[in-house]
């Protein structure tokens, strides 16, 4: 039991001794300074956007997938170029994609006063307009399915830059 007492009265003197230890000087909140407030740059120039003239075709009977191939190979190019790549080309969206160029270099030397044949492809976008879903009748009397996609062809055409 003495030993018990011993251990106990240790045990008290320690806990204070934690205790103590545990408590920190609190810490000294430094003054805080007003920071000046950042000096605001003079305005920019901002450069006037470039001149876009644009042409949409929808509903092309046509299916994106396919279209998209040769939107693909005119992006980017001159007009000229496209018009030639486009007037050899074997697939059938060559045609819609041709009159769709064609259109949108008439309404930027008509609607803007531009020059087209110094326009270049900018943007071309085929997207998936409705599909008509139309049945062929199968033996045995069943049908199957027959999905006729449709497309939404976009077109912008820009000056080009001098480099």
């Amino acid at each position: 039991m003495a030993d018990d007492k011993k251990a106990k009265k240790a045990k008290k003197a320690k806990a204070p001794a934690k205790k103590a230890a545990a408590k920190k000087p609190a810490a000294k909140k430094k003054p805080e300074t007003k920071k000046a407030a950042p000096k605001k740059e003079p305005a920019k120039k901002v450069k006037p956007a470039p001149l876009v003239v644009r042409a949409s075709s929808r509903y092309v009977r046509i299916a994106p997938r396919k279209a998209r191939l040769i939107a693909d190979q005119v992006r980017g190019m001159q007009i000229e170029k496209a018009r030639a790549l486009l007037q050899f080309s074997p697939r059938g969206a060559a045609h819609d994609i041709a009159k769709l160029i064609e259109s949108a270099a008439a309404n930027a030397e008509n609607n803007h006063d531009l020059v087209a044949d110094e326009m270049r492809v900018a943007e071309i976008t085929v997207d998936e307009g409705p599909t008509l879903r139309r049945f062929r009748p199968r033996a045995l009397g069943r049908a199957t399915p027959i999905n006729k996609r449709t497309s939404h062809i976009a077109v912008a055409l820009s000056p080009e830059e001098e480099i």
